[in-house]
């Protein structure tokens, strides 16, 4: 900045002659003259000063000599002063963003809120300091007047009294006044935090930190599972007989507090720089990562989706952990938690009929009996592990949430239908039956063939065997009653069936059938999404229709997609091998 503020100052033409010290207006006659060296005028000087009082010398060249020197001088000093006002301008910008940065760094509206709030408790301890003192004065017994004839030994001794008085209660405050303060009520302030805003590179920097965070857990569950599957068998069986002593002699439990007194000790030795690394399993380096830098954007939003995934799975599996434990006490599985509490009563009378001492040691060793051998074993053989492992399989079988969903969802679809079915042939009146019955009715009787003008061994396939809701769009008609009818969509081995619902028992004419094999193109389709479904349908394509056909409103509509391409391609891989 001062190389810059150098060219501005010397932007101006500089000037090769500069008036002498005498002549040079900015000298006073009040300074110090014997310093200044006066420099002896020239005969040339003398002779043009001469000639320039004579007038009849040539006075008009040195007249206009003299104007271009002072013309000169006062350009220079203007391009001197312009310099100074750029200079000036350019110190007041700098000295605005340094405010501004100022500002931000020290962010005076937080401060100014803390001064605030500040105000406020000096306020308040001002108004209770106040509200203490007229209390005091008003709980004080009133003083008698004083006698004006008073000897001067009682007002001596009375003084006396006020200052130890006024002393031992100073005494008092501090040795004990802050001890008091602490035990008074105030209400709790609640601060609320300020959320973050969503930002990519502070998501997956919070995953890298919790990452890191979580790998000493892993690592000591590593080292467990290494001990438990005896991957070092010397190792393995060491802990085991030490473990084992230690629990026969009910030495258990300080045996686990001097393990942890031991790596805390090591850590300390650690972190004071000593190169420390045991381990039953050989720790596995982890790749680098490259640096955000050197990504492209195709490769940057790849590592947002992939650290997405990654949040999703772990809030998934810890969402299914805490609904596990909560519907294993809720009595959701009422076989799974019966164990469950019939083992808490025998825990609890054996407690209560047994010595600790006991208690402790057959506790200790079904422990190690438990994680040395029987996981050992378990973990060697998986058939077994799945009949005779119980904690594992009440584990396995306690449901999620959403499991249970699913399972409400499939046994109220089960029982439903039926019952549907039968209340509706037991309302219909006699003469006037509803479509839904006649058309369940006719299925039950084997008259679907009937209904669609079919051969007897065309069937609706077993994942439409009720059918799909939807409503026909024939955008070849022009009249509104043929243009969208409602009904009920099956397909078959090699037809597509719909069904109208203004179509009678006994007629077919509204009814349509589609031979798969004359779809010339079949593709989602999305109509209205004030329909239901979300409008969502399903568009066919045929060499005797001039626009395609929509069937629409379909609540199923993806099954009922899959369920029809499917049938389409068998049919056309049937007929054309080579294709």
């Amino acid at each position: 900045m001062l190389k810059r503020l150098d060219k501005i100052r010397f932007r101006g033409p500089k000037r090769d002659e500069f008036l002498d010290l005498v002549e040079s207006p900015n000298t006073s006659d009040t300074e110090g003259s014997d310093d200044l060296i006066i420099k002896p005028r020239s005969s040339s000087t003398l002779r043009d000063m001469e000639d320039i009082r004579d007038p009849a010398g040539s006075g008009s060249v040195i007249m206009a000599a003299a104007l271009q020197d002072y013309h000169r001088s006062e350009l220079d000093r203007l391009n001197e002063v312009k310099g100074h006002l750029e200079i000036a301008l350019l110190e007041k910008h700098f000295l605005q963003e340094e405010l501004r940065k100022l500002r931000e760094e020290t962010n005076v509206d937080t401060l100014k809120q803390e001064l605030e709030k500040e105000r406020g408790k000096r306020l308040d301890l001002e108004q209770k300091m106040t509200e203490v003192l007229k209390t005091r004065l008003e709980d004080s017994p009133p003083q008698p007047p004083r006698k004006q004839q008073q000897s001067p030994s009682t007002s001596e001794i009375e003084r006396h009294k006020d200052t130890v008085y006024t002393r031992m209660y100073t005494w008092l405050y501090d040795r004990f006044g802050i001890y008091i303060e602490d035990f008074r009520f105030q209400p709790e302030e609640t601060t609320v935090e300020a959320e973050e805003p969503l930002s990519a590179k502070r998501l997956t920097e919070n995953m890298r930190r919790l990452k890191r965070g979580a790998r000493p857990v892993t690592n000591f569950m590593r080292n467990l599972s290494a001990l438990s599957n005896w991957h070092s068998v010397y190792t393995s069986a060491i802990a085991f007989i030490i473990y084992m002593n230690a629990a026969w002699h009910g030495w258990a439990i300080p045996m686990f507090l001097f393990l942890a007194i031991l790596r805390l000790s090591l850590n300390y030795l650690i972190a004071r720089g000593w190169r420390i690394q045991w381990s039953i399993v050989p720790e596995v380096t982890e790749p680098e990562e490259p640096s955000k830098e050197d990504l492209t954007v195709s490769e940057k939003f790849q590592l947002v989706l992939d650290v997405a995934q990654k949040a999703q799975n772990l809030f998934g599996k810890m969402a299914d952990v805490l609904e596990k434990i909560k519907n294993l006490f809720m009595w959701v599985q009422p076989e799974i938690t019966q164990k469950l509490y019939i083992a808490l009563w025998v825990a609890f009378i054996s407690s209560c009929l047994l010595p600790y001492k006991l208690v402790g040691f057959l506790l200790g060793l079904y422990a190690g009996i438990k994680f040395f051998i029987i996981d050992f074993i378990f973990k060697s053989c998986p058939k077994l592990r799945d009949k005779y492992d119980t904690p594992r399989i009440v584990w396995n079988n306690l449901p999620t949430d959403p499991q249970l969903k699913e399972r409400t969802n499939a046994t109220v679809s089960r029982r439903v239908q039926p019952v549907v079915s039968r209340s509706s042939l037991a309302a219909a009146p006699c003469g006037a039956p509803c479509e839904e019955t006649i058309r369940l009715h006719n299925l039950k009787k084997g008259a679907f063939h009937e209904v669609f003008s079919l051969p007897e061994i065309e069937r609706p396939l077993p994942v439409c065997e009720n059918g799909w809701r939807c409503c026909l769009i024939n955008r070849d008609r022009k009249m509104p009653t043929d243009y969208i009818r409602n009904g009920v969509l099956f397909v078959t081995e090699n037809y597509l069936c719909f069904e109208s619902s203004s179509s009678k028992a006994g007629s077919s004419k509204k009814n349509k059938v589609i031979k798969l094999d004359e779809i010339t193109d079949i593709q989602k389709y999305k109509v209205l999404s004030v329909l239901p479904g979300s409008g969502m349908g399903i568009s066919i394509a045929t060499p005797s229709t001039q626009k395609p056909l929509v069937f629409g409103a379909m609540v199923h509509r993806d099954e009922a997609f899959e369920a029809i391409f499917t049938q389409y391609m068998k049919i056309m891989t049937t007929a054309t091998p080579d294709t």
